[in-house]
């Protein structure tokens, strides 16, 4: 099991290492078509960059958006942010764990919204099937669920670096490693597909685009750090967890170079959009 309880996010190494995250959620924001007086669920809504942009528009109407998210730190980032918004509401939450929340599942939502978080909430198998169930229950009949996640190839190399440099190091092993600190998983349109169908959706449309993506100030270091967190920690902490980052990082620098002083990370995106029947 991927040991997911500590914290491991901070807003202020997010938009160091990884802001551009919100920044290309253009397409499935588009898909999403956000109306005035829409009722909004974010899952997964991380320090609350777009449910900011949300709020202004839902502000026009009577609409609203809740915002959950497993991290107490972004949600605090996110609740500063929103402050002046009061139709944007925030609570610390962990996705798969919506079908506990009676307040969540009365259908009472006309879309629910979900960007770059659901291949972290569904890494074990047996959060897949309720928490989709989760989110049909959420929504009103005819409502509209828009998701974004990594899809099948995303971040290979990334993780075959963290995986590579780590396991060696770890107690256990390649095994231990996966088992318990692997935090990622990564499905196709098909599994998606067959995913919402299985909750009571009809699918409308989706996507897996290759999206290569320039990393942030913090590089690929940064990347490894702060993504790379979870797989970090089966290595015993200083200088050994330290050696394995360096080496992770000596051979990203490599294979992630753009040939213009710039490193490239190559992120494959799985989208969806599909309605409540």
């Amino acid at each position: 099991m991927a040991e997911q309880s500590k914290d491991h996010w901070h807003s202020g190494n997010y938009q160091h290492s990884a802001s551009f995250v919100p920044k290309l959620a253009g397409k499935v924001t588009q898909w999403l078509d956000l109306q005035k007086d829409d009722v909004v669920l974010d899952i997964g809504c991380g320090d609350g960059i777009l449910n900011l942009e949300f709020a202004k528009v839902l502000s026009q109407g009577k609409g609203s958006i809740h915002g959950i998210d497993s991290s107490a730190a972004m949600i605090e980032a996110a609740k500063e942010l929103c402050k002046e918004h009061p139709n944007a509401t925030f609570e610390v939450l962990d996705g798969n764990k919506m079908h506990s929340s009676a307040a969540l599942q009365q259908g009472t939502f006309t879309k629910v919204f979900s960007n770059a978080a659901m291949h972290w909430i569904l890494r074990e198998e047996a959060t897949r099937q309720p928490f989709f169930r989760a989110v049909h229950a959420a929504l009103a009949p005819g409502g509209t669920f828009a998701f974004e996640m990594g899809g099948l190839g995303n971040i290979k190399e990334m993780a075959a670096a963290l995986l590579v440099a780590c396991a060696p190091r770890a107690p256990g092993g390649m095994p231990a490693v996966v088992a318990r600190h692997y935090p990622w998983f990564f499905p196709d349109e098909a599994w998606a597909t067959a995913a919402l169908e299985g909750a009571g959706f009809r699918v409308d449309r989706v996507e897996r685009e290759w999206r290569p993506t320039a990393a942030d100030k913090g590089g690929v270091e940064g990347w490894v750090r702060l993504m790379g967190s979870m797989i970090l920690e089966s290595v015993p902490e200083g200088a050994e967890r330290e050696d394995a980052i360096r080496e992770a990082v000596e051979a990203l620098r490599v294979v992630c170079d753009d040939g213009r002083g710039g490193e490239m990370i190559s992120y494959v995106r799985l989208r969806a959009l599909a309605t409540k029947v």
